[in-house]
């Protein structure tokens, strides 16, 4: 068995199409959608993701403003400008690119943000509504998986799903997302026994984990539907410098019926989900300028 491939480039171009039709729309209702990112320091990782989401959000119509400071910002500093940003009705948006410095309390910086405005759906309130199965933003890259499920027809209703990993941006929304949808959720993470026991028994694996081609195929259930969110640079071996994901691909495409590729694939999904939820969040502000 070969798996077939889900094209996470291709799906994303699509997507963000419609994204920037629903854009130019509100635009011309006088509302154009507009994020807000803020990133603090000099992390190499986390200038590259800022620049992708900018870059991302003018090709869709989507205003971009983006403040930048320094690692030994003060906490009051970066809080006082959410706040400026919350208070401001032409921004949609607001996005804090983790991870932040070490005098900052993540948890805090993130409850900052307005429930409206929070696009990466990080937010207490939102975790809180998303584990009732109520209306609110989908954290970006869980949402983006669920995307791809739904756009390669994967009936997830009924199915035995393993999410690996258990972080809050990832692992525990991905489970409660497949969990909504009527799948059978098991989440596993370092202190699972026995790992292979479960993804064998899977028929959707979820790797989050960030150790590069830690799930092999044969870890897998033949048929199964694979899907990669790690992105690892390699630091060793001949493939130094290269990316990898959490699911050895040579392996695992030999077994499974799907899966996604490393670059290529989540990672495409994950911006544009956050440009899907600005845009949610510039239609609710357009519906409350035409109701007043």
């Amino acid at each position: 068995m070969t798996a077939r491939i889900i094209d996470g480039n291709a799906l994303a171009a699509r997507v963000r199409g419609e994204i920037a039709e629903q854009a130019a729309q509100l635009a011309a209702q006088g509302v154009q959608p507009c994020l807000a990112v803020i990133l603090v320091g000099n992390d190499p990782a986390s200038a590259v993701y800022v620049r992708n989401k900018v870059s991302a959000c003018e090709k869709a119509g989507i205003r971009s403003l983006r403040f930048d400071y320094p690692q030994d910002v003060t906490p009051g500093e970066v809080m006082a400008k959410l706040a400026e940003l919350n208070a401001d009705p032409a921004v949609h948006g607001i996005l804090v690119q983790l991870p932040l410095p070490r005098q900052f309390d993540e948890a805090a910086v993130l409850e900052a943000i307005s429930v409206a405005k929070d696009v990466d759906g990080f937010h207490a309130e939102n975790v809180g509504r998303l584990s009732q199965s109520q209306e609110a933003f989908l954290p970006c890259t869980p949402h983006g998986v669920m995307k791809m499920l739904e756009s390669e027809g994967v009936k997830v209703e009924g199915a035995e799903a393993v999410v690996i990993g258990r972080s809050n941006i990832v692992g525990k929304p991905m489970a409660m997302l497949l969990t909504n949808a009527g799948a059978t959720v098991t989440v596993c993470h370092s202190k699972t026994r026995d790992l292979a026991f479960h993804t064998r028994r899977a028929d959707i694996v979820v790797a989050a984990i960030g150790k590069p081609r830690f799930i092999t195929g044969d870890m897998l259930k033949p048929g199964a539907v694979v899907i990669d969110v790690g992105i690892n640079r390699l630091t060793e071996g001949p493939d130094a410098g290269k990316l990898a994901g959490d699911v050895d691909f040579a392996s695992a495409s030999e077994v499974a019926g799907l899966i996604t590729p490393v670059p290529g694939g989540v990672g495409p999904m994950t911006i544009t989900m956050l440009l899907a939820n600005t845009v949610i969040s510039a239609s609710r502000a357009a519906a409350r300028k035409g109701a007043a």
